[in-house]
């Protein structure tokens, strides 16, 4: 991070805390990239602040970055609402360390950051910082700058809005990676009937290229669409990459198991699953969109835990 001293005890400080502050950040935005921005914005704002005021660094901390994050959010709204096609968050790879528990993963879900991104900026912080974070309602009320009789009502909204569009029980985590490694291998060989198999009957398949390469400007639905899409994935050019060039991996990406589609010098795509409470697959992100796939790319591995 720019301007830190490696001996400086407040450098030290916000370094402590920087991991939680990306976790916020990124919750509230669905991009790695503008949460680094909001977290070294909130690193500048540390270093003028008075700090001999502060009583609790970490508190202090993530009402600085929560309202970065909510000013950023507020100002793309528009481009994403103008986005050629589907929007989907940008992809990062998770360590999946012990300390990473179930609902922190199901928090940065590619699915659930796709339904905290019908929400209204304001529900947005608030459900983050109270259902993910466990912030009480007045420490909230305080960053983001609400009475907290506005902060329980945007949470009450927000906490209604996501139990309609987001199932509430899921397969285990062993049950979604043995799916996904099944997935992987039928679709490296191009086995349609394995992969129907696997998929819910109105599995949906969600494409994000933002303009910037062919994807499908809608989402494509039912499992014998879906299955023939993956499985021709083998055998037809892809962004000018011939078959037998492109590479697929198996990585933990927001949290689940993904797949990586990797060409010569460039990651192409990234795929992730959602799953209903039988382990089939009821919905899949593909991000191909080349601005999306930076921190894949760079091999970033992001803490997403929340304490």
């Amino acid at each position: 991070m720019t301007g830190l001293s490696a001996t400086d005890p407040d450098q030290q400080v916000f370094h402590e805390h920087r991991g939680l502050l990306f976790s916020v950040a990124y919750r509230l935005l669905g991009s790695a990239a503008d949460a680094e921005d909001a977290v070294q914005d909130a690193w500048f704002r540390w270093s003028a602040a008075d700090r001999s005021q502060v009583a609790d660094a970490k508190a202090y901390l993530t009402r600085i970055v929560s309202n970065l994050a909510l000013e950023r959010l507020r100002s793309t709204r528009h481009k994403r609402e103008t986005y050629v096609g589907p929007w989907l968050p940008e992809p990062i790879v998770t360590d999946g360390g012990p300390a990473e528990s179930a609902v922190d993963a199901e928090s940065v879900s590619m699915g659930m950051l796709v339904v905290l991104e019908t929400l209204s900026p304001l529900e947005r912080a608030v459900f983050v910082l109270k259902e993910v974070f466990d912030f009480s309602h007045a420490e909230i009320a305080e960053a983001v700058e609400r009475s907290e009789a506005a902060v329980r009502q945007a949470a009450h909204r927000a906490r209604e809005h996501v139990r309609a569009r987001r199932r509430r029980f899921t397969a285990d985590r062993a049950r979604q990676r043995e799916v996904t490694e099944r997935f992987f291998a039928a679709t490296t060989g191009g086995d349609v009937n394995a992969l129907m198999e696997l998929l819910s009957p109105d599995v949906t398949l969600w494409t994000d290229g933002g303009g910037k390469v062919r994807q499908a400007l809608r989402p494509v639905v039912g499992a014998a669409t879906v299955a023939g899409w993956f499985a021709a994935i083998g055998t037809v050019t892809y962004q000018g990459i011939e078959p037998a060039d492109m590479k697929a991996e198996l990585v933990r990406i927001n949290g689940g198991t993904g797949i990586v589609f990797r060409g010569p010098e460039r990651v192409i795509a990234t795929v992730t699953f959602d799953f209903d409470a039988d382990g089939r697959i009821t919905a899949l992100h593909n991000v191909a969109n080349p601005d999306k796939l930076q921190a894949v790319t760079d091999g970033t591995t992001y803490d997403i835990g929340t304490r």
